[in-house]
């Protein structure tokens, strides 16, 4: 799943998030939600792992939790060969200038009462890089590769468009020069003409600093666009992971099935082969027995209600977590 012989950006075995269920007057603990379940996954760099699911799969808590934003509660996170799971403020800082986010709302994620010079900025304050003038300078730098001019960097958030203001927070991303974005459903919130424009920003600063992408969404169009392989999250788990030509061609999991049945397709006279599930994405405080997804799933038999599924190779760079399909080799991460 990485370049051979190459140490991945980041590697993920086994993670964890739950959250505890408190009720009551002593708010004493009832249960847990899974929100994130065993996820297992490396990228390489220059290499962009897609992450689609409908909301309430656990796509942001994954997210989050892979830049210990929020603490996991089991697994493993090891970044350039050195485990960070564990690692203490201080020493997990130097790794945190190489793990960068873009968030889905770019206006909620600028100060608004900073220039926008001083939020590209800050993080090079904060990790003590370069003197005032050095500093500027970089900003300068960074306007320039994300498409802004130098004399806006005195601007304020609100004096900018959406799609320039998620330019702002990409270049904020860059500051560090780090190895790895996550990207938190970063168009989502944008015109689609001016989507384009930011997926393309995105793709072409890849090509130039060989960065890797952990980038989330639920537009599989932009996912296929920008995506070398894609991971599909139904209540917290990954159930399919695949080459990103070999999952749109072939999906496996009848929920993968179902996410590219539900896209609009610009035909009225176009039939549709595959049937959308009917429902909701049950609740994680109280996930079915045996396969999540088969209150759901127009195949479930009598052992999808009793046996959760394993994550098994099926073929070539296509895993899948369905009793449908024969077992292969599991995946490991």
């Amino acid at each position: 799943m990485s370049e051979a012989g190459a140490i991945p950006v980041i590697e993920v075995a086994d993670l964890e998030k739950h959250f505890p269920v408190r009720k009551g007057f002593l708010r004493r603990t009832a249960g847990s939600v899974r929100a994130v379940d065993g996820v297992s996954f490396r990228i390489a760099r220059g290499e962009t792992l897609g992450l689609v699911g409908e909301s309430g799969c656990g796509k942001s808590t994954l997210a989050r939790a892979v830049l210990r934003l929020i603490e996991p509660s089991a697994g493993r996170i090891t970044v350039e060969g050195r485990d960070v799971t564990t690692l203490g403020k201080r020493a997990l800082r130097p790794y945190r200038r190489q793990m960068q986010m873009i968030f889905q709302d770019p206006f909620a994620s600028l100060n608004p009462r900073m220039p926008v010079g001083d939020i590209v900025a800050e993080p090079l304050r904060v990790h003590g890089i370069g003197t005032a003038r050095e500093r500027v300078a970089r900003v300068a730098a960074l306007f320039a590769q994300v498409g802004l001019s130098r004399a806006e960097m005195r601007r304020f958030p609100h004096e900018f468009s959406g799609g320039q203001r998620q330019r702002i927070s990409i270049a904020r991303a860059l500051a560090l020069d780090p190895s790895l974005i996550v990207a938190d459903e970063p168009v989502s919130a944008l015109d689609v003409s001016i989507q384009a424009q930011v997926i393309n920003l995105m793709m072409d600063l890849q090509r130039e600093k060989r960065l890797a992408y952990l980038f989330i969404a639920h537009d599989l169009a932009v996912v296929e666009h920008i995506s070398h392989r894609v991971g599909v999250m139904y209540l917290g788990k990954i159930v399919e992971y695949a080459e990103k030509t070999r999952l749109f061609r072939r999906p496996l999991h009848p929920y993968t099935e179902a996410l590219l049945a539900a896209v609009p397709v610009p035909d009225p006279d176009a039939k549709r082969t595959t049937r959308i599930v009917q429902g909701d994405v049950p609740s994680p405080i109280n996930p079915p027995a045996g396969c999540a997804f088969h209150p759901r799933c127009p195949y479930a038999m009598a052992r999808c209600k009793e046996e959760p599924p394993r994550l098994q190779a099926i073929e070539p760079d296509h895993w899948v977590a369905c009793h449908r399909h024969e077992a292969g080799a599991t995946l490991s991460a």
